[in-house]
């Protein structure tokens, strides 16, 4: 969502005729775009800044602007923080940014815009320059769950779904640009509810797939408890268009843990989701998020995350070490695990899921994908693209390949890239 955030930036920054330069040296305004999913990221906003303050003493006519989720939770507090910063714009002001922008400039007056506009109806439409072949579509912000370890209620705020009828227009102008390939995004994606008629997420996936020329649908994230059968049943009509990729945040294999997250699942509840899945839909791929160290969590707690992995083929896994986030409950809990063994638990996590994803691989060894070709490489002489189990792809081929999709014979498979050639 960030990724397309700033793609949004970018148009809207055009609009003013700015334009993009290569090294910072040269530029006359730079936006930090943030997220605070994680505590790290937060921290690197602050020595991003400071990377800029030399530019500044320079060149005082620079303008320096934090965007994103961090200014939304910081707000006013950043610029006092970080002197040399000249504005700072939340979540819901992106399509601000060019009053923003004109203001700070005209008037030489630093500015903090991060109101939530919760009583708005959400109706945007997807501002990118260059779409190329596969592209993001917000179809919903903001998050309703509260999981007690999550920042995304507080920095995107509540729920709202664009309706069916914007986002369907929305992705057949972007074919009309070239585009082959959605991904629709939301934080909690599949409880979209479209305000005009109370559609669902699986009839906005059908629309889209009959009403529109786009060729391949993804999406992400989706919430386990949202995950019904009819939805997998129309990824299953549908699935010569919606991919059969689906990454499905499990966080913990314990349900005592998933309790005090507040997932709304049982440990039980997550596996029969994701073998129900793997019957509907043929061929399903699932991938997955996890977090170690939890606020209380035993070692036994965590060995039932650790025997997750052999419940679920998780072909891929996103796993984090827990860190505390501003205003969660999850942060005020007085159980907090020590530093040194959520680093150990994360690294035995990984280095079984790896062992697991070696072998997983191997089914794709001399097998053909379908493969959206989404770039050549000049240098190299290859082209890149993604299959239809959303695995990444290189193969030689020819610049007029991109935009097509091909059928790509594996001819090495390693849990990150597949190696083939076209038949």
């Amino acid at each position: 969502m960030n990724v397309n955030d700033t793609e949004r930036m970018y148009a809207l920054l055009e609009m003013l005729n700015y334009e993009p330069v290569s090294r910072p040296e040269d530029a006359s305004l730079i936006i930090i775009n943030s997220c605070s999913v994680r505590e790290k990221p937060v921290h690197k906003v602050r020595s991003e800044v400071g990377k800029y303050r030399v530019l500044k003493q320079n060149n005082p006519r620079l303008k320096i602007g934090v965007g994103g989720c961090v200014a939304q939770q910081e707000k006013g507090k950043l610029l006092v923080d970080l002197p040399i910063l000249d504005f700072v714009f939340g979540t819901d002001s992106i399509d601000k940014l060019p009053q923003i922008v004109q203001e700070v400039t005209a008037t030489n007056r630093r500015a903090a815009s991060a109101q939530f506009t919760h009583g708005e109806p959400y109706q945007i439409e997807t501002l990118v320059k260059n779409p190329g072949v596969s592209t993001f579509v917000n179809i919903m912000k903001g998050c309703d769950n509260f999981c007690t370890f999550c920042v995304v209620p507080f920095t995107r705020g509540r729920e709202r779904s664009r309706s069916l009828r914007e986002i369907v227009a929305d992705i057949e102008k972007l074919t009309v640009r070239g585009v082959k390939e959605v991904t629709l995004l939301g934080q909690n994606v599949n409880s979209y509810r479209s305000p005009d008629d109370g559609a669902g997420f699986a009839e906005l996936l059908k629309r889209l797939a009959t009403e529109t020329d786009v060729k391949r649908i993804r999406f992400t994230s989706p919430h386990p408890k949202d995950f019904d059968e009819e939805l997998a049943e129309v990824m299953q009509t549908y699935r010569q268009k919606i991919m059969e990729y689906i990454h499905l945040p499990a966080q913990s294999g314990n349900t005592e843990i998933l309790e005090n997250m507040n997932r709304g699942y049982t440990r039980e509840d997550y596996i029969a989701k994701a073998r129900m899945l793997q019957q509907k839909i043929s061929g399903a791929v699932l991938s997955t998020d996890l977090i170690v160290g939890f606020p209380g969590e035993t070692e036994d707690q965590f060995e039932d995350t650790m025997s997750l992995l052999d419940e679920v083929p998780f072909e891929n896994i996103y796993a984090f070490k827990y860190s505390p986030r501003p205003n969660t409950k999850a942060a005020k809990m007085s159980n907090q695990i020590p530093e040194i063994v959520k680093s150990e638990r994360l690294s035995r996590l990984l280095a079984k899921h790896r062992a697991q994803a070696f072998e997983m691989a191997k089914k794709y060894q001399n097998v053909t994908l379908n493969v959206l070709v989404e770039e050549f490489h000049d240098d190299e002489n290859f082209c890149f693209g993604h299959s239809t189990q959303n695995k990444s792809v290189h193969f030689d081929g020819t610049r007029d390949l991109v935009g097509c999709t091909v059928p790509v014979k594996v001819t090495e498979a390693t849990p990150l890239l597949l190696y083939g050639e076209c038949v």
